[in-house]
C-alpha cells in the first residue's frame, strides 16, 4: 500500500460539481493506492502511521491536535513509467480489491477518532488543495 501525505490548510474533492469531502482546517490529504499483495494488515498499518505523523505545525501530529484528514483513492501511485511514454497500471489493484482496503484505512482512521473526509471510489474526482510548507511524503507499508 502506498500513499502520497500532503500537510494542507485547506482541501476538498469535487465529483460532478458537488463537493464529497473537504477539510477546511489545516491537516492532511492523504492519496491512497493499493497493489496485488496488500490486505488488511497494511491498511491498519498506513492507519496508524498516518495517524501519529507528526508533520503538522510544531511537530504535531493529527492524534494530538485532532486534525481532519481528507483520504482519497489514487489508483496512479502504482504507475509504472520505466518503459515507453504511456504508463502501464499492471501493479495496482483492480477495483473489487483496492476499495474495501481504501475503505479499510478509512475505518481504521475513525476507529482510533479521526475525523476523516473522503472522495469517491473510481469518480471523475477534482481534487483542490492548499499545500502548506509544502510538505509532501511517500509512505510505503
Amino acid at each position: 500500500m502506498r500513499a502520497v501525505v500532503q500537510r494542507v490548510s485547506t482541501a476538498s474533492v469535487v465529483v460532478d460539481g458537488q463537493t464529497v469531502g473537504a477539510i477546511d482546517e489545516p491537516g492532511l490529504l492523504v492519496l491512497v493506492g493499493v497493489t496485488h499483495t496488500d490486505a488488511a494488515e497494511q491498511a491498519r498499518k498506513l492507519a496508524a502511521k498516518l495517524w501519529g505523523l507528526r508533520i503538522l505545525d510544531g511537530e504535531k501530529s493529527c492524534s494530538d491536535i485532532g486534525a481532519p484528514m481528507l483520504v482519497v483513492s489514487q489508483f496512479t501511485l502504482y504507475a509504472d513509467t520505466r518503459k515507453g511514454r504511456r504508463p502501464t497500471w499492471q501493479a495496482a489493484a483492480p477495483g473489487p480489491v483496492a476499495e474495501p482496503l481504501v475503505e479499510a484505512v478509512v475505518s481504521e482512521l475513525r476507529a482510533l477518532g479521526a475525523h476523516v473526509e473522503t472522495g469517491r471510489f473510481a469518480a471523475d474526482m477534482k481534487v483542490s488543495l492548499v499545500n502548506d510548507g509544502p510538505i509532501t511524503l511517500v509512505i510505503d507499508v
